[in-house]
């Protein structure tokens, strides 16, 4: 028998939801009326996003530390969170009144940090270190080393699993016949534990664990038969981007997942927006790759009764103009150009009259200055009114023989300049 069957066989979720019953909300299983009809199937939303704490992570945080014996939770306790785990983490330590210690990576949006502070109040210190989750968490373990303290996962527990899979005891408790179930995968703590509940209970359920484009963790690591450590992440979905996915989580996912999807951060951008606008819910990019799939499942799902867990809603309303503008590029709206113009009278007012569309519009533009003062190529955005506009956009270009480079199909240059 391989280690993930005897981990999943061990895993007690009915002893996980009766410690949890008076700390979480039960959150509803919510039919969506606009993405049944889009869809021509059933789409149910496990809102998650209204937890408590506005994230699940709650849920196997509490589940751990309120197992941990008397005497060893009152030396205290650390983690180490990109943000959601954290605030579980210290809203734990505040209702079990306990001392806590939280590593964040300096680059976790500043909403996440204040309410992480606001669950624990007194009970925790938080400590900005790292660029990544995978940095704070090395300083946590050393510090929780040093101190004799009790080390928290994000994940790679079984009692941190355990709670993360009463998100499924409550799925299947409300609605018992579901043909597909899409769930964000970080670290892999909220699939591994919904994924074995659901293959207990409702075996004949499709499973996809789904991963940002720009951190794969979980789908590298199935396709090696073991986890790997990534070198390099995009952070943009910091709910679900890790450099690399626990042991246990990995072990217990290649058994219950029936596969894994990668979601493009610019169509989680998208999604954020139309939930934003059409159904009035606020989540986070994690929260919103379930979601942000189906287009890829459109066909599979037809006719179909399907989950999507909607894992939290903890988003810094400062990160809505990025998000806006990842949206806009990903539909083919948004373009950037290093255009060079001929040195003559009317080459600008000749760009604006002819060469962009009678519903283009420039959004940005600014001079690039050399290094001896003079006056370089120019910076152009252009907003698009739809896709399609491109191609005249571009024919135009060439028409009046614009020396331009195109920055959105350069990695490099567009991180610099744009």
């Amino acid at each position: 028998m391989s280690t993930s069957t005897n981990t999943s066989a061990t895993l007690e979720f009915h002893k996980a939801a009766m410690r949890l019953r008076k700390v979480v909300n039960r959150t509803p299983l919510m039919y969506s009326h606009n993405l049944s009809r889009k869809y021509e199937c059933n789409v149910y939303l496990k809102r998650e996003d209204l937890q408590v704490v506005r994230s699940y992570k709650l849920r196997g945080a509490y589940n751990m530390m309120s197992s941990l014996p008397t005497e060893q939770l009152r030396q205290g306790v650390v983690c180490a969170s990109a943000g959601n785990h954290a605030q579980g983490f210290a809203f734990s330590c505040k209702r079990l009144d306990v001392k806590g210690v939280v590593f964040m990576p300096i680059i976790t949006p500043n909403q996440k940090v204040k309410q992480t502070k606001m669950f624990g109040e007194d009970n925790i210190e938080i400590r900005l270190i790292g660029d990544t989750f995978d940095d704070c968490a090395i300083a946590a373990r050393k510090f929780t080393e040093e101190n004799g303290m009790t080390f928290i996962p994000p994940f790679d527990d079984q009692r941190i699993i355990e709670g993360q899979g009463t998100v499924a005891l409550e799925i299947l408790e409300d609605q018992s016949d579901i043909d597909y179930l899409f769930v964000p995968v970080g670290g892999g703590g909220l699939s591994a534990g919904v994924g074995s509940y659901f293959r207990t209970y409702s075996p004949k359920t499709i499973i996809v664990g789904l991963e940002p484009e720009g951190a794969p963790s979980m789908k590298r690591a199935l396709e090696a038969g073991h986890p790997v450590t990534l070198e390099n992440i995009e952070r943009f979905v910091d709910g679900a981007s890790v450099k690399r996915v626990g042991d246990i989580t990995f072990s217990i996912c290649r058994e219950v997942l029936n596969e894994m999807h990668l979601v493009p951060e610019g169509k989680v951008c998208s999604t954020i927006l139309k939930l934003y606008n059409e159904e009035a819910i606020v989540v986070e990019p994690a929260g919103a790759l379930s979601i942000a799939a189906l287009d890829d499942y459109a066909t599979a799902i037809k006719g179909k009764n399907v989950v999507c867990i909607v894992s939290g809603s903890n988003n810094d309303i400062d990160r809505m103009q990025e998000i806006k503008e990842r949206s806009l590029q990903y539909e083919g709206l948004k373009h950037y150009f290093l255009v060079r113009f001929a040195q003559r009278p009317g080459a600008l007012k000749e760009f604006v009259n002819h060469v962009l569309g009678p519903n283009d519009d420039i959004t940005r533009f600014e001079f690039i200055q050399k290094h001896n003062k003079e006056t370089g190529p120019a910076l152009v955005g252009v907003e698009l009114k739809c896709r399609e506009d491109y191609d005249v956009l571009m024919g135009n270009m060439r028409k009046y023989h614009i020396n331009y480079t195109e920055l959105n199909k350069d990695d490099n240059l567009f991180g610099y300049l744009v």
